[in-house]
């Protein structure tokens, strides 16, 4: 049986989203789950420093795979041009998640994005929607969840990024809150009802903020407590 495939972006760069990834693979695996997450570009690490994967790797414990590393802190084709390296279009990273998917060594497939959902992922400017297409056309199963910050302008960014998904065809899974403070100010304490609503009631949790210095042991007893999937 094919494993789906869940896209995980964020409405913005910083929102939380590595963290959040591992705590889906964290809460996934407390199910009883065989977790693959796949960083398609990580960009901003040089080789030999630690990157997302490896970040999600430490907390979850699960497997990890990351496919292309530049080391400038900017979109990947920028990032790339700068570094004169020639990214794997958009649909050599799909094969690349077929073939995870249909391995029958994994029960679901997390694919995490780099910055937002539009930033380009190759030189023909392709992106993480982009992905879903020919995943889908193999008879893979595709959702995405959306990684939103919890103070002030969250709003917006959220409803540009849950339009852009439905323009694509691509189907929403959910929105999880980034970074939630311990301390929410007004914003922050409305901004979870309207972020609930703007994902039609599919607002998964929140990830607290600083749970990415948990002790991985920690992290893995309470992540999930933090998303409902």
């Amino acid at each position: 049986m094919t494993a789906p495939v869940l896209i995980i972006t964020g409405t913005d760069t910083e929102v939380g989203k590595t963290i959040t990834t591992a705590a889906i693979a964290a809460a996934l695996k407390s199910q009883g789950q065989r977790v693959l997450v796949i960083k398609l570009v990580q960009t901003g690490v040089e080789d030999g420093e630690e990157g997302d994967a490896q970040t999600v790797a430490q907390l979850a414990e699960v497997d990890v795979e990351e496919c292309v590393r530049l080391p400038e802190p900017l979109a990947p084709d920028v990032a790339a041009a700068r570094a004169e390296v020639e990214l794997p279009a958009v649909a050599d990273h799909a094969e690349t998640v077929a073939e995870h998917a249909s391995s029958q060594s994994y029960d679901i497939v997390l694919v995490e994005g780099s910055g937002g959902l539009l930033v380009h992922l190759d030189q023909a400017r392709g992106t993480l929607p982009d992905l879903a297409m020919p995943l889908e056309a193999r008879g893979i199963r595709v959702g995405a969840i959306v990684v939103a910050r919890a103070g002030l302008g969250t709003l917006n960014h959220t409803a540009l990024t849950l339009e852009a998904l439905r323009i694509r065809g691509v189907d929403l899974v959910g929105v999880v809150i980034g970074s939630a403070p311990a301390s929410p100010g007004l914003a922050e304490e409305t901004n979870v009802e309207q972020l609930s609503n703007l994902a039609d009631g599919q607002l998964l949790g929140a990830v607290p903020e600083g749970a990415g210095d948990l002790d991985p042991g920690t992290f893995r007893e309470h992540a999930p407590g933090w998303i409902t999937l």
